[in-house]
């Protein structure tokens, strides 16, 4: 990379803190299996990234910074409100938590104290993506929190979901282009899961 990993260290929502993960190269390389298959939100500046890399600096201690590609402009998308952004309490984990291979989704409700059944990734998203179709597609995306731990010693992504309903200052062409990218990078995961 010809760029330095602290350019865009001021923006908070791109550093992510790991203290609060036990299993941290277990966490760090699981996130890495995402690196720009999923895009990242950040409410502080109303963008959505789908190009950029992750890195975890030593002076950064306990931290993963997401940094976008200052050279792909057109991979970054502006004016995206924090509403738009709704937390799924659907979460992937790694298919060893459950002593299996592959990607699960596991589907959390928040005060309920009812446990899911790990579904396998390529099952659980069509299922996903035929409760959500035409106008209110699901668009997976994370936002910083979202690497979590599963079970306190496994790793987890919690998605979130744009909501294209709620990007009105958006053009109905920015509005697909963004529908296209997301749909396109959660399609890439489904074929490598």
């Amino acid at each position: 990379m010809g760029y330095a990993v602290h350019q865009d260290i001021n923006n908070s929502d791109l550093v992510w803190g790991l203290e609060h993960i036990s299993q941290q190269q277990r966490a760090t390389d699981f996130v890495k299996r995402f690196e720009n298959k999923l895009c990242i939100f950040s409410p502080t500046v109303n963008q959505l990234y789908s190009n950029y890399n992750i890195f975890f600096p030593e002076d950064q201690d306990r931290n993963m910074v997401v940094l976008p590609d200052p050279y792909a402009f057109h991979d970054t998308f502006n004016h995206i409100p924090a509403d738009a952004v709704q937390a799924t309490g659907l979460h992937i984990i790694p298919g060893e938590t459950i002593n299996r291979s592959g990607l699960y989704i596991v589907i959390t409700q928040k005060g309920k104290n009812v446990r899911s059944i790990p579904i396998p990734f390529k099952e659980g998203l069509r299922q996903i993506l035929k409760r959500f179709q035409g106008n209110d597609p699901f668009l997976p995306v994370l936002k910083k929190g979202d690497l979590r731990e599963f079970d306190s010693n496994m790793p987890c992504l919690h998605l979130h979901r744009l909501r294209l309903s709620a990007l009105s200052e958006l053009s109905s062409l920015e509005r697909q282009g963004i529908k296209n990218i997301i749909s396109e990078k959660i399609m890439g995961i489904y074929r490598e899961s």
